[in-house]
């Protein structure tokens, strides 16, 4: 191998296994796309997919031997282990509990909101019973399981008119194809400005359908005339142009044109008074993989030969205009980006070949343990019977209660493969906590800690450090990317005219704690805090609801534990002297001190004398 042969890049960790070398090798991984639509820079990356879906599922030793020949590698021993890893690092990614939160609600209940705050309050709401709809924890648990074995995941949003909400799906990273300017400046920030989801269709004799190919096009670009469902003379659909009674081509309802340059403008819910020219348009079609030559790829498959697919309400998906100024989709990686790359990297990246020795060692153990339970005996000296029909000797069986009649100087020898055995146990350890170390998932994160051996919480804490780290910048790569997600809502709820026009809110999705906390040292520490002067009810209020206490809103629990604070209430009225301070801290009415006129009664004057008024 020559120097400019290595090959350095994001999947680099997997060079050491030959099938990366050349993925359209006959028999590798992905044989079955040696000649069809996959570029050649989307093979190493879609190899790389298949390879850790295959450690997932326990299966590695059966594409091992489906690659090289080896059959040897069936016998391959894999239980779970890189299953496990992934599932504990998901875990810990998602935390407990995961919240849409708006900036400002909070302040929503005040006595005084600041501006704003009654707005994010309803954005918030409105945010969180979509997500409850769309089943939003169910999605992130199925899409983050794929970027924490794969590095990548994909989320798309769809306006759906006959529900009156948007949808929210997950896409396997696998069809994912986005397309970058020809130029090469290309950041883990920016957007593409065309994106691909296309994927296989096999052959159904039954329906009479052949090989296919299908694409989903998502694309920005000017914005065009209005269109319509059509077909051509053949009776394929294809979308027309609208054309007025002067022959001129008709705008969608709001859209201008501008005089000097002919371009359209249109004014969007969540921008007004920005107008803009860019718009989004949608392409669903189908390729018969036989009208596919070698050069034609995902990104250039020939629109000359595509059908394209009718939506459910008679929409020909072909450049249709959704109406919206983004692409309704939202990559999520697994880790963050290095310069210049788009991909994540996934968990198992950094411990894939020792998942390699923990399997070897596994293989040899479950060996080791055959010979051990049953094991090998030699008999010298033993009268053997003869087997009077071929005059052969009689194989020994040792069972329960087997008898062997030894001449004079006769042996039995067993061997004895038991100290083997704990090697290869101890060895097993050894990879497992080597594991957890490079992964940084820890050994008391894998749960594999004795907790005896940790002298204090402290102690503890320190040894969840890498763990902290890890989960840190998993959560920080996802940030900016649930942002968005949130924003894209919005807005096809703003597009869709069911939510209120205007700016779109910040929102943001907010994870739980990933470790268990102490919260009685939380508790303890809360109140020594506060009654020391030294942090506010609300900043206690707020750890405990951190730690796990059941606090559903923070100011509520406030005004309950002050409507109870008689002690409190005391030394504020000692200091102001000031009655209406008092109940409003103790959230009770106001009321009116002014005295008001006492009706005079009569005096009960004695019979025959006029009574009289004191």
């Amino acid at each position: 191998m020559r120097i400019r042969d290595v090959v350095i890049d994001v999947w680099s960790w997997l060079n050491y296994k030959p099938v990366m070398a050349n993925p359209r090798k006959p028999g590798g991984p992905l044989a079955e796309l040696a000649s069809t639509w996959v570029p050649d820079e989307d093979l190493r990356r879609l190899s790389a997919y298949k390879l850790l879906a295959a450690y997932d599922q326990g299966q590695a030793g059966q594409l091992a031997a489906a690659s090289t020949g080896d059959d040897t590698a069936l016998g391959r021993r894999e239980l779970g282990d890189a299953s496990k890893l992934i599932e504990t690092v998901l875990g810990y990614l998602l935390g407990t509990e995961q919240t849409i939160i708006v900036p400002g609600a909070e302040h929503a209940d005040d006595e005084q909101p600041p501006a704003g705050a009654v707005e994010a309050a309803e954005a918030q709401e409105r945010l969180r019973k979509w997500a409850e709809k769309e089943l939003l924890e169910l999605r992130m648990q199925q899409t983050e399981r794929s970027a924490v074995r794969c590095g990548d995941a994909v989320y798309t949003l769809a306006w759906e008119p006959s529900k009156g909400r948007a949808l929210l799906r997950s896409y396997d990273p696998g069809f994912y194809f986005p397309e970058w300017p020809e130029d090469g400046e290309m950041d883990a920030a920016e957007y593409p400005r065309r994106v691909h989801f296309a994927w296989d269709l096999p052959e159904d004799q039954a329906k009479g359908l052949k090989a296919r190919v299908r694409r989903i096009t998502y694309e920005l670009g000017p914005i065009g005339a209005a269109t319509k469902p059509g077909a051509t003379k053949d009776g394929i659909p294809r979308r027309e142009w609208i054309y007025g009674t002067g022959g001129d081509p008709v705008l969608i309802v709001g859209d201008k044109v501008n005089a000097d340059t002919g371009t359209i403008s249109r004014t969007y819910p969540w921008a007004p008074g920005k107008p803009s020219g860019i718009t989004c348009y949608l392409t669903d079609a189908e390729w018969l993989l036989e009208d596919l030559k070698g050069s034609h790829t995902v990104y250039t498959l020939p629109e000359d030969k595509a059908a394209f697919r009718v939506r459910s309400d008679g929409e020909v998906l072909e450049r249709l205009d959704l109406m919206v100024d983004f692409i309704p989709v939202v990559h999520i990686t697994n880790s963050i980006p290095e310069p210049g790359e788009h991909w994540g990297r996934p968990a198992l990246a950094p411990i894939l070949q020792g998942l390699d020795e923990l399997s070897a060692t596994d293989t040899d153990a479950a060996a080791a343990a055959g010979t051990t339970g049953a094991p090998v005996v030699s008999v010298s000296g033993a009268r053997i019977g003869v087997d009077r029909t071929t005059g052969q000797p009689k194989p020994l069986a040792l069972a329960p209660g087997s008898v062997f009649q030894l001449a004079d100087g006769g042996r039995m020898d067993v061997l004895n493969t038991a100290p083997q055995l704990a090697e290869l146990r101890e060895r097993t350890d050894h990879l497992i906590d080597r594991i957890a170390v490079n992964s940084r998932v820890t050994s008391a994160g894998l749960g594999t800690l004795d907790p005896t051996a940790l002298p204090s919480g402290y102690a503890l804490q320190l040894a969840l450090g890498p763990l902290d780290s890890l989960v840190g910048s998993m959560r920080l790569a996802r940030a900016h990317k649930y942002a968005l997600l949130l924003r894209m809502a919005t807005r096809l709820h703003q597009a869709g005219q069911v939510w209120p026009a205007g700016e779109t809110p910040s929102a943001r999705i907010m994870f739980g704690p990933h470790t268990p906390t102490d919260r009685a040292a939380i508790l303890e520490e809360v109140v020594k805090a506060y009654e020391a002067g030294i942090m506010s009810l609300e900043t206690g209020v707020r750890m405990l609801m951190d730690a796990g206490y059941p606090v559903e809103d923070a100011q509520e629990e406030i005004d309950r534990i002050q409507a109870r604070a008689f002690a409190a209430a005391g030394l504020l009225a000692d200091a102001t002297g000031d009655n209406a301070v008092v109940r409003e801290f103790l959230g009770l009415p106001e009321v009116d001190l002014e005295i008001g006129p006492v009706p005079l009664v009569p005096e009960q004057a004695p019979p025959g004398r006029e009574p009289t008024v004191n």
